[in-house]
């Protein structure tokens, strides 16, 4: 089992960054793939970036060239840097990972963080 303690949000004008982190703690975090989703009030989850343990990532088209997702294996450790951020990207994130990439493309991964909160203003 692995369990996920995201930290990094908060309130930022639009244009601007943020930096998401998430801990992982529990079993052996190099052989999962691990994801970012969100949520905005009012809309379902929706993925954000995924990284599997070969370090192949994949972003949404909505935060292509914008969020960039990262790991560290080394201190069981997954990030995603958020530039240019615009009012759109509100919403909670939520770390998540599974050793099945499958699930986590599905949407589905076994294990969630608890999420944080990010606003971006306009």
């Amino acid at each position: 089992q692995v369990q996920l303690v995201e930290s990094g949000g908060g309130l930022v004008q639009a244009g601007g960054s943020l930096r998401l982190s998430c801990a992982a703690s529990g079993d052996t975090f190099r052989r999962y793939t691990v994801a970012w989703f969100r949520q905005a009030p009012g809309k379902e989850r929706e993925f954000v970036a995924t990284m599997a343990n070969g370090d192949i990532s994949k972003h949404a088209d909505s935060v292509k060239g914008r969020f960039t997702i990262s790991r560290d294996n080394a201190k069981n450790t997954v990030s995603l840097q958020m530039n240019n951020l615009k009012p759109e990207d509100t919403g909670v994130y939520y770390c998540a990972a599974d050793d099945r990439l499958l699930m986590v493309l599905k949407g589905r991964p076994t294990y969630w963080g608890q999420g944080t909160q990010v606003t971006v203003s306009s």
